[in-house]
C-alpha cells in the first residue's frame, strides 16, 4: 500500500488517465508497484475499468472451470487456454465469468 501511495503521489500512476489508456499500458503501470503482479492488474481491468477482452490465463479459477464446461480430465493449462481464447477476443472477459459460475455450479451441486 505504500509503494503504490508512492507512485500515485509522484505521478508514477495516474488512475484518472486509466480510462484512456490501453489495457497493455494500464498492466505495466500497476505492475510497477510492489506486489501488483499480473492477476491483481488484470482483476483492475476487468472489475474495476469494466474492460471487456482480459483473458486472466493466470487465474486457477478460470482454468478449472473452462476444464469443466468443456469436460476435459486434467485442468487445461495457460498456454492452452491462452490459445484457446483466441476465437472470443473482444470478449474474454465475459468468458472468464462464465468459467468461474461453472466453477460456482459445480461446487453447489457436489
Amino acid at each position: 500500500m505504500i509503494d503504490l501511495a508512492t507512485h500515485v503521489r509522484d505521478g508514477r500512476i495516474d488512475f484518472a488517465a486509466h480510462g484512456r489508456m490501453s489495457d497493455e499500458a494500464i498492466v505495466a503501470e500497476v505492475t510497477s508497484v510492489h506486489g501488483v503482479g499480473p492477476w491483481t492488474a488484470q482483476m483492475y481491468l476487468m472489475q474495476t475499468l469494466a474492460r471487456r477482452d482480459v483473458w486472466p490465463v493466470g487465474d486457477f479459477g478460470v482454468r478449472q472451470g473452462w476444464s469443466l464446461l468443456h469436460h476435459l480430465d486434467e485442468i487445461i493449462t495457460e498456454k492452452e487456454l491462452l490459445l484457446r481464447g483466441d476465437i472470443f477476443v473482444g470478449v474474454r472477459s465475459d468468458v472468464a465469468w462464465y468459467c468461474w459460475q461453472a466453477v460456482h455450479l459445480h461446487r453447489s451441486n457436489q
